[in-house]
């Protein structure tokens, strides 16, 4: 499941807490207060904006324009981070998410589709407004694959936006039927593909790569790029591991990976090419590891800390980019 974050925040991080049932890390805005990790269970403030937890369930959403009637105040609006930071900390399924969404009180103070998938094979699209939601299982669809941008199918036609991307999107699956979507063709070929996906406004890609029904699901991995897509590296993320020093918040709330990509796609040095050369060396030896672990040939300590030093070292030798480089015409804003 692909998220691509389109936000007026663009200082990300990548942050860790414990829910009520379960612990899961998620992408939050830098601005956050990070003294509010705590457990929340409803509408009490704390945002995260897409995340895993360790039971495996995933969930991301994305801005609607076509499906609230009626006005309501500012003040109740924009809730879709606090419902997601909610839901990763009691939900295990794509049906509990149902249920919690049933459980808050209305109206919700959202307009949004929120994308989930679980560890047993769950995936499905909720379109949601203040009063109801349309539930869209992705296993009905005649493609088996859904895209989704910024508008509700059960919503009003004439206020979908986000067509044009949805267009380009298709034509990119479209065009590779019968290859293999992994994270990395995610991002390369839909996030880093340029206008009018990629925006100036785009501060993050993540694929929640998840589980088959029968593994276990602390093998669900949050590829996650932070910062602008083709100026940051795409880093492998999982609940049963520590979240590197590079995508957390130091004192300041600042991710350095992320502050890293600002400064480049600010300064317009164009360094896809170093980024996808780092990731052509790094992935292959990830996933080997990775494989090796799914199978049990490992160890979790052994694949924990030999996991720790390969993602350590790749961000090191991504941390040494410097501006400027070459520079390069970047989308402008939207």
């Amino acid at each position: 499941m692909l998220k691509h974050r389109d936000t007026g925040h663009l200082d990300n991080r990548i942050e860790r807490f414990q829910g009520p049932k379960y612990s899961f890390i998620g992408l939050t805005n830098s601005d956050r207060d990070q003294g509010k990790s705590e457990a929340h269970t409803s509408f009490e403030g704390v945002e995260v904006w897409s995340g895993v937890n360790d039971a495996g369930f995933c969930i991301m959403n994305t801005a609607a324009y076509n499906f609230n009637e009626g006005d309501y105040p500012d003040e109740i609006m924009d809730r879709e981070g606090i419902v997601m930071y909610g839901a990763l900390g009691i939900c295990a399924t794509v049906d509990e998410f149902e249920a919690y969404l049933n459980s808050l009180p209305k109206p919700w103070g959202v307009e949004t589709n929120f994308g989930v998938i679980d560890a047993f094979g769950g995936a499905a699209y909720f379109e949601v407004n203040n009063q109801l939601y349309v539930r869209h299982n992705v296993e009905d669809t005649p493609n088996g694959y859904m895209v989704v941008t910024n508008w509700c199918e059960s919503g009003r036609p004439k206020d979908r936006k986000g067509v044009d991307r949805r267009e380009k999107t298709d034509k990119i699956i479209l065009s590779k039927r019968g290859c293999c979507f992994d994270a990395e063709s995610l991002i390369n070929d839909i996030s880093r593909s340029g206008k009018p996906i990629l925006r100036n406004i785009t501060s993050a890609s993540i694929v929640f790569e998840g589980v088959a029904p029968e593994m276990d699901a602390k093998h669900t991995v949050m590829w996650t790029v932070l910062g602008y897509p083709v100026s940051a590296v795409v880093v492998p993320l999982r609940v049963d591991c520590a979240v590197p020093e590079a995508l957390q918040g130091k004192a300041d709330g600042h991710a350095p990976l992320c502050d890293l990509a600002m400064k480049l796609k600010k300064e317009k040095v164009d360094v896809l090419d170093l980024v996808r050369a780092e990731e052509a060396n790094f992935i292959p030896e990830y996933r080997a590891l990775q494989s090796q672990y799914e199978a049990g040939k490992v160890s979790d300590r052994y694949f924990s800390k030999k996991s720790k030093k390969l993602i350590n070292k790749y961000l090191e030798q991504y941390m040494r980019i410097s501006v400027p480089a070459r520079v390069a015409e970047l989308p402008e804003n939207d």
